[in-house]
């Protein structure tokens, strides 16, 4: 009987195991997968072969327009010093499977860089899909950016930065609208400032001891009338820094005449909120797929 009985959770295990296989199979099968692209050119004198490349997930069918279909470059979290796209594979695959052009980064993690050299990385991941996203299927004229976490934080830059983009080859902002899910780092200046939180000081290793790049990497101070629109989604169980934040973002963007879609989902912890990107029809992806046109 106890031999019975430790069979039936690996064999409940199994099943899953086998469940998840078989529908992460179904879901590929309507995508291309182009893996480990590098964005930044080999002879770079600061390039890194392992975090210097990103995925690109095309629909297999026709776009509907001659234009391609909507792109949408995914930044992960992981507290500015850990993360992989890898582990993000499913957002590809699900964005793809719904017409989508999905671009999944890798950036460099702190340390040894900082956060001002992983927002150039994002900015020039988000040149490259400009230049090369039409031979994916993807429009170059319809470009959003998405980030959970730190990643929404760099994915804010992007959408309000036009220094650093200029920097970096995009003398035009392309951006034509930010998905951000429990965005981190929307406002690390005031945050280093306070340290109210227990372990704060682990931010200094990405962000550094000066607070004027503290603020310079704070898209807060960056919202100025004209930006592309934004949409946020935030756990009603997530960080009060994170909620916090995007609150006073989303006021500052309504003080500019724009206003955000603004959601907060019950319940939800912040890791959850991207987990949940793994099924199809959730909340988050039924707002992305509006605002995005697909």
């Amino acid at each position: 009987m106890r031999r019975l009985l430790l069979a039936v959770p690996v064999a409940a295990l199994l099943v899953v195991a086998v469940v998840v296989l078989a529908t992460e199979y179904v879901v590929a099968r309507p995508s291309r997968r182009a893996k480990d692209v590098a964005y930044v050119p080999a002879n770079a004198p600061d390039v890194d072969p392992a975090r210097h490349v990103l995925d690109v997930y095309s629909p297999k069918k026709a776009a509907p327009h001659a234009a391609g279909f909507p792109v949408v470059l995914f930044i992960h979290g992981g507290s500015w010093t850990s993360g992989n796209k890898n582990i993000y594979t499913f957002i590809g695959r699900r964005l793809a499977k719904q017409g989508v052009v999905a671009v999944v980064i890798n950036y460099r993690l702190a340390p040894p860089v900082h956060v001002p050299e992983q927002a150039a990385d994002c900015a020039r991941a988000l040149a490259w899909t400009v230049q090369h996203i039409r031979q994916y299927g993807g429009d170059p004229a319809r470009v959003f950016v998405m980030g959970h976490s730190a990643g929404g934080g760099l994915a804010a830059l992007l959408a309000t930065d036009d220094e650093l983009l200029a920097a970096h080859g995009l003398p035009h902002n392309p951006v034509r609208g930010a998905i951000l899910d429990d965005p981190a780092g929307l406002d690390m200046y005031s945050y280093l400032r306070e340290m109210k939180y227990s372990n704060d000081e682990q931010y200094l290793v990405p962000f550094g001891k000066d607070p004027a790049v503290w603020k310079q990497m704070s898209a807060i101070y960056k919202i100025k009338p004209g930006l592309p629109p934004f949409i946020f989604y935030l756990g009603g169980e997530t960080y009060p820094s994170i909620s916090g934040s995007s609150g006073r973002f989303r006021d500052k963007l309504k003080a500019t005449g724009q206003a955000p879609l603004y959601t907060i989902v019950p319940g939800r912890h912040h890791i959850p909120m991207v987990l949940q990107l793994y099924w199809q029809h959730n909340l988050i992806y039924q707002g992305l797929l509006k605002f995005v046109g697909a």
